[in-house]
């Protein structure tokens, strides 16, 4: 066999190789293509069809600033709420050992499994008029279903595993050698927390209010279930999409859905700066870097 055989017998699989390669390329944006970025582009397509006036005329409508406010400040309680709920789950579940631990793991993991509508739907049982606890509400005058906090408890619910699911893995395998150390050297448990613990697991933190706050804006099963859809009272606003398109308010419905867009884009490209201006140190506190 000469050497020209051999240098051919050499050359000929990669051409499967690239073959495969640009099919495996074609086939993921095209998929991206048809049911991402084409889908998206429609919503702004039809918020835009009769102009920019109409377009801010829809978004300024008493009801749509009313949803708007309220899809804000649902989400300025739960995400705060989840980011407490977040940090002491994955602490407990990656430094201690405990029994009910791996069941732990399963109720954080709930709410990936379980209809949104089913979690409305349980608030619905516990807190409705005709609940477990609707009687003894109603007469102390506590209004959790159809009201804000039904809204808040259901988004809660929906948004609950996003924060601890990206920092138990984290903080696993970073282990605490580090937080032994400090504890060693005379800290206390909140210095220890706030100048160890927090700094190294900042970033998958910060991943996870992302996440949670782009599920809290964008919910829309538990939340129709809890609000009664109230308008200008308990209508979020993927409600006043759902509202508006049922009254043939097609362009109003598109304007109400182009912000939540916006807002979700918003936080992709807020995720995609820090890993640009951060990758190095991202990629320090990632697991398996240690």
């Amino acid at each position: 066999m000469n050497a020209q055989s051999i240098r051919l017998q050499k050359r000929q699989p990669h051409w499967p190789r690239k073959i495969g390669r640009a099919l495996l390329i074609l086939v993921a944006v095209s998929f991206l293509a048809v049911f991402l970025v084409l889908p998206l582009s429609v919503v702004f397509v039809e918020a835009f069809r009769q102009g920019m006036h109409v377009y801010l005329s829809s978004i300024n409508q008493p009801e749509a600033l009313s949803a708007i406010r309220l899809t804000l400040l649902v989400a300025v309680i739960a995400v705060p709420l989840n980011i407490v709920f977040g940090v002491a789950a994955a602490w407990a579940m990656a430094r201690f050992e405990f029994r009910g631990k791996a069941l732990l793991g399963a109720f954080i993991d709930l709410p990936f499994s379980i209809s949104p509508v089913i979690s409305g739907l349980v608030y619905v049982l516990l807190f409705g008029a005709q609940g477990w606890f609707g009687p003894w509400l109603d007469a102390h005058n506590v209004k959790i279903i159809f009201a804000v906090p039904g809204l808040v408890l259901a988004t809660i619910f929906i948004t609950l595993p996003f924060v601890a699911r990206e920092l138990i893995p984290l903080m696993q395998a970073q282990g605490s050698d580090e937080e032994e150390a400090a504890r060693v050297l005379g800290a206390g448990g909140w210095q220890m927390f706030f100048r160890v613990t927090l700094p190294n697991i900042r970033w998958a933190l910060l991943y996870g209010v992302l996440l949670s706050n782009a599920r809290a804006m964008g919910e829309f099963g538990a939340v129709s279930v809890v609000s009664g859809h109230i308008r200008g009272l308990t209508t979020t606003m993927p409600l006043e999409v759902e509202m508006r398109y049922n009254e043939y308010d097609y362009v109003g419905a598109f304007a109400i859905a182009s912000l939540l867009a916006l807002l979700a884009l918003l936080t992709l490209a807020i995720k995609t700066l820090l890993e640009w201006h951060y990758g190095d140190e991202i990629a320090t506190h990632a697991p398996g870097s240690h």
